[in-house]
């Protein structure tokens, strides 16, 4: 086919491209790849990076995907002049179907650069991408499987932890701290070559500094410096590993720079601007030691590498979805209106971490899991992850908050503390000291702070090093099982950091007696358990709880968070630009019920059929005349109007304030995602029914089209934040996006929610950042 032929085909035959003028067509075929594909050749198969679409110019192919049993399932048929390969071009995520040939295909690749620049900016284009969309979707939704585990069970990194990116380049990571600097240099086009760096300050006279790659490591000493020397350090230091290897700031493509405290205003890693930096300044309140230094090293950072995104990763933002009751302290509620007395949380990036490795690992979606991530390390946490959301941590307002550690007191009664300012006449500092560097197992022993030392001690009989080490495992125990209650279940249990990978014995221990809880550790894989590349199982083969070890790279985790960020920061700046920053609609959402039709016929009477009294503003939905009341252990709900159509299983919807009513504490979830979930009765005018599980509190949404979420940079499952202006402007994050052809756009918070901040249907939200993209 000629040039010409080609031009008058894409004109004339192209839907998407109808709309476009000669000229630019001409443009879009010429920066693009003509290709032939073969008889049953996949063009795109699942699991694939989305880095083109597809134009079909000849022959015919289909869309189609294959469960675990190898069925395929055809979810379109293409032919000349219909496109594939869009949704995942627009979203970075996977490619979630095959598209193969079905014969001899001509097809015109268009990059992904060019589809942004010249496609997204033209809206009939858009308008009919999203009518496509909208139709592969409901085909895909008629499919038995479940699309998301379908996507997971075959991705290759289907949460994006690889640091493969598209351009290559080096990420830089830097933590800074009080004595110590880690540093580490990524490539992100060679996973095999990360430079890791410690420079050691602890000693008064001279720096120690080791730089290693791969299992080669070299060692040396010079004067101490400031930290204004800090890049040609870096420089001077990795040279030593050969050139290859070398430090060069004009290679790094981006950096990222841990900062241990976030405060509540972080909730997501960030793009690091003047502001940015201000509030990381006024959060040293909370980390006195640390932020500062932080500090110190973006600022340098910045001034060496004036050309490049830097991210600021913030241990403490994972935790931002605990819930009131599980963060306040038993204080007067004003210290933590005013001053921001309250539990934060730490290792938020390694429990994130652990969490989406977990849902890898298992080929599950991270949003039916409960899992239980143990951080043991210098610095030891336990994280309670449900369905991807930190509900309870271990640390509170600092890191020494918590489990016995290393060389921290972790929880001790406050009155202790008095105690020794009364009666020790110990100051402030000297107390610091005490319970952050002389406690732990190094108090309890007297020997170390080294759990290894400690192990090798208590083997020789010394009954303190025993006892430190009973104590430390005992409290990780105890402290599984109190999250296994928090959440109602659990799927996963995982151990990471220095102790975690390394202590078999404290694993053991760990584990021992929660076989009633479906943890059953396997002895002889957990004894003979060497170094972790990556992760191992260490559960039996027919222990309920999968039981993980997953190695930590504290460095490697924050570059991992870094690429992240900036993804998420392109994303809303093109929908800023593109948007002009578009409102959505906020929705005041009431207690409410949806009853399956056999539970309508225990509440009403055999046959009875639901009475359709308004439509609601989601497309099909409608408020019934029908109202029932809640009985719960404690009190009822009286008149809870019941919402339609019928669903498979009974849901009922309450706010937070309405749960001491009733005498139970539902869990924050999507609408449907009722695992583990409290029951409660419902009574009407015929009978009552108890339902043995249903009752939630609704997670804050956006309810979205295909169009919608092509137009806002989005998709189904990813995790905003929503500005919503009014008397009192506030910021909800945790937003969660759900996309459906059926939908109308509009967003649904709660009543407690909308008394917050006197917000009242018909108001708007603004899209500010995106959180997750999961």
């Amino acid at each position: 086919m000629s040039e010409v032929d080609l031009k008058k085909f894409f004109l004339e035959q192209v839907r998407l491209f109808e709309s476009f003028p000669a000229d630019k067509v001409e443009k879009i075929v010429n920066l693009s790849r003509l290709t032939t594909y073969e008889g049953n050749e996949a063009m795109l198969e699942t699991g694939d990076e989305g880095r083109v679409i597809g134009v079909m110019i000849s022959g015919h192919a289909e869309i189609s995907t294959t469960d675990k049993t190898g069925t395929r399932t055809v979810i379109s048929q293409l032919g000349p002049g219909d496109v594939f390969g869009t949704l995942s071009i627009l979203t970075g995520d996977p490619v979630s179907a095959d598209v193969i040939a079905g014969n001899r295909c001509f097809v015109l690749l268009i990059p992904e650069s060019v589809f942004h620049t010249y496609i997204l900016t033209n809206p009939k284009a858009v308008a009919l991408l999203s009518r496509i969309l909208a139709e592969r979707t409901r085909a895909m939704t008629a499919d038995a499987g479940n699309t998301q585990a379908r996507d997971v069970a075959w991705a290759d990194d289907p949460y994006a932890l690889s640091l493969i990116t598209h351009a290559p380049g080096k990420v830089l990571v830097l933590n800074v701290g009080i004595s110590q600097i880690h540093f580490g240099i990524y490539d992100t086009h060679d996973l095999g070559s990360d430079v890791h760096g410690i420079i050691d300050n602890t000693e008064p006279a001279a720096a120690r500094i080791s730089v290693t790659v791969g299992t080669q490591t070299r060692s040396f000493e010079r004067p101490r410096f400031p930290i204004t020397e800090l890049f040609a350090v870096m420089q001077e230091s990795t040279s030593l590993l050969g050139e290859a290897f070398a430090f060069h700031p004009q290679d790094v493509s981006a950096v990222g720079h841990r900062v241990v405290h976030g405060g509540s205003k972080f909730a997501s890693s960030v793009v690091i601007t003047p502001a940015v930096i201000a509030d990381i300044e006024a959060l040293s309140v909370f980390a006195p030691l640390h932020n500062p230094v932080n500090v110190d090293g973006i600022r340098e950072a910045m001034k060496q590498l004036p050309g490049v995104p830097h991210v600021a990763v913030f241990d403490t933002a994972f935790h931002q979805t605990l819930p009131p009751y599980a963060y306040l302290y038993g204080l007067p509620y004003d210290l933590y209106k005013q001053d921001g007395i309250r539990r934060y949380g730490f290792h938020g990036t390694s429990h994130r971490y652990v969490s989406l490795k977990s849902a890898e690992v298992l080929q599950r979606p991270l949003g039916e899991l409960e899992i239980v991530s143990c951080h043991l390390g210098i610095g030891a946490s336990l994280c309670a992850i449900d369905h991807g959301r930190s509900v309870d941590t271990s640390m509170g307002m600092t890191p020494t908050d918590g489990l016995i550690m290393p060389s921290r007191s972790g929880s001790i009664d406050p009155a202790v503390m008095i105690h020794l300012l009364e009666h020790h006449k110990m100051s402030p500092d000297a107390l610091s000291t005490l319970i952050n560097t002389e406690s732990g197992l190094k108090g309890i022993s007297g020997i170390s702070s080294n759990i290894h030392d400690i192990e090798n001690a208590a083997s020789d009989g010394h009954h303190r090093a025993l006892l430190a080490h009973k104590a430390f495992c005992y409290q990780v125990r105890k402290n599984i099982g109190a999250y296994v209650a928090a959440m109602g279940g659990i799927d996963v249990l995982a151990f990471t950091g220095d102790i975690g990978e390394t202590s078999a014995a404290v694993r053991s221990l760990a584990c021992q007696g929660l076989g009633y809880m479906g943890i059953k550790l396997d002895e002889e894989k957990n004894r003979n358990l060497g170094n972790v590349a990556d992760f191992a199982i260490i559960s039996a083969d027919d222990s309920p709880v999968t039981i993980l070890v997953i190695n930590n790279d504290d460095e490697r985790l924050v570059a991992w968070e870094t690429l992240r960020a900036i993804e998420r920061n392109e994303l809303i700046l093109e929908m800023k630009e593109d948007q002009a920053d578009a409102p959505i609609p906020v929705e005041i959402s009431a207690h409410h019920v949806h009853l399956s039709q056999s539970d309508v016929e225990k509440l009403f009477g055999p046959g009875h059929q639901l009475t359709p009294e308004h439509e609601l503003s989601q497309p099909g939905q409608f408020a019934c005349a029908e109202k029932v009341h809640l009985v719960g252990p404690k009190g009822r709900i009286a008149n809870v109007r019941v919402l339609g159509p019928t669903r498979k299983e009974t849901q009922v919807e309450i706010a937070m304030t309405e749960q001491f009513k009733v005498g139970i504490q539902p869990p924050i979830r999507e609408s449907g995602d009722l695992a583990n979930t409290p029951g409660i009765t419902l009574e009407g005018p015929y009978g009552s029914t108890a339902i043995e599980r249903g009752v939630i509190c609704a997670q804050r949404h956006i309810h979205m089209t295909p169009e919608d979420a092509l137009r806002f940079r989005v998709r189904d499952k990813y995790i905003v934040r929503v500005r919503v202006e009014g008397e009192r402007e506030l910021i909800f994050g945790d937003v969660v996006v759900r996309v459906n052809p059926a939908y109308r756009l509009a967003m649904h918070i709660d009543t407690d929610e909308g008394n917050a901040a006197n917000i009242r249907t018909g108001m708007q939200g603004y899209i500010e950042e995106i959180q997750s993209r999961h």
